[in-house]
């Protein structure tokens, strides 16, 4: 596990998740205190501090931890992390405080929807009330040096999703907003499961779009250029989802066949297909939940957003 520079000021912990490289990102953010943005699920934690370890991070002088939203391979860890940083604050949505603090029916909802993916991520840890700072759109995080959060409120993949805005490098953390980056093969591909709301994941879209970033920060996996083109891009490739998904409703076909054509014509989709199949935890949500998430949408509202 080693961490890597992004810039100046913010850095890039691989947590290599059950041993998966290239998979889930934690990033550190150094100014006059420090702050951390995303820690993966509870097996993440290890490599998580030795990373902090490697970029001379004090856990005293961490204090803030902001996460996008609950779902495990994002903020499972946090709980566990929190021991050992005892001037950290957790930030997150109002709507993800009581799944944080009282995390049990998240874990078993997981286990039902995951499977076994759950045993890779670990059961989450409660984290103290006291400790939790549900924020809203605007709120910012001042670390000093002029470093700063901006939280940017972007609902649709989660009822409690947010991005943070880091005004120096024009950067965003989207976390699934945007995506799941493929670094080594440079696709985005969808993270859309049900119950999804693609109306409001692209209007969330149009926010981030606004605010002209020039990187994006994903939380699978790494630092993006051309940040505007390809948050357009993404959006493009959901309705282009929804499109093929409504088709196959309006044909009556089955979930199978209108899962094959919208591999079939999503020509990123089609570069990433063996990179994501040979992925066990990709294939079963990119594959599986993501499409699953479009068709059940446009079913549900009858609907393909313009």
């Amino acid at each position: 596990m080693q961490a890597s520079r992004i810039n100046e000021h913010i850095y890039l912990i691989d947590t290599e998740t059950a041993g998966i490289r290239n998979f889930i990102a934690s990033y550190v953010l150094k100014g006059k205190k420090a702050a951390i943005v995303e820690t993966g699920p509870t097996s993440s934690i290890p490599n998580v501090l030795i990373g902090l370890r490697q970029l001379d991070v004090k856990p005293e002088n961490v204090a803030y931890v902001a996460v996008s939203h609950v779902h495990l391979d994002h903020s499972g860890g946090v709980g566990t992390l929190l021991k050992h940083l005892p001037n950290a604050k957790v930030i997150v949505h109002p709507k993800g405080v009581p799944h944080l603090a009282h995390p049990e029916k998240l874990w078993e909802q997981s286990r039902i929807v995951l499977g076994s993916i759950t045993e890779l991520y670990g059961e989450p840890q409660p984290v103290p009330e006291d400790r939790i700072m549900g924020t809203t759109d605007g709120t910012i995080l001042n670390l000093g040096n002029d470093l700063e959060l901006r939280v940017v409120e972007t609902l649709g993949h989660a009822s409690h999703h947010q991005s943070y805005f880091e005004p120096l490098s024009h950067g965003v953390f989207p976390g699934d907003a945007a995506g799941i980056y493929l670094n080594e093969i440079g696709v985005v591909v969808p993270t859309t499961p049900p119950p999804l709301r693609l109306d409001i994941v692209l209007a969330s879209l149009d926010r981030l779009v606004s605010l002209k970033p020039r990187s994006l920060y994903y939380s699978h996996f790494g630092k993006a250029a051309d940040a505007n083109i390809r948050l357009l891009n993404y959006a493009q490739q959901l309705k282009l989802w929804a499109k093929i998904a409504k088709q196959g409703i309006d044909g009556n076909e089955d979930v199978e066949t209108t899962s094959r054509r919208i591999v079939e014509s999503d020509p990123a989709f089609q570069k990433a297909l063996e990179y994501v199949k040979m992925r066990p935890v990709l294939g079963e949500t990119v594959l599986n939940h993501s499409i699953r998430g479009v068709i059940d949408f446009v079913k549900k509202f009858g609907t393909v957003p313009e």
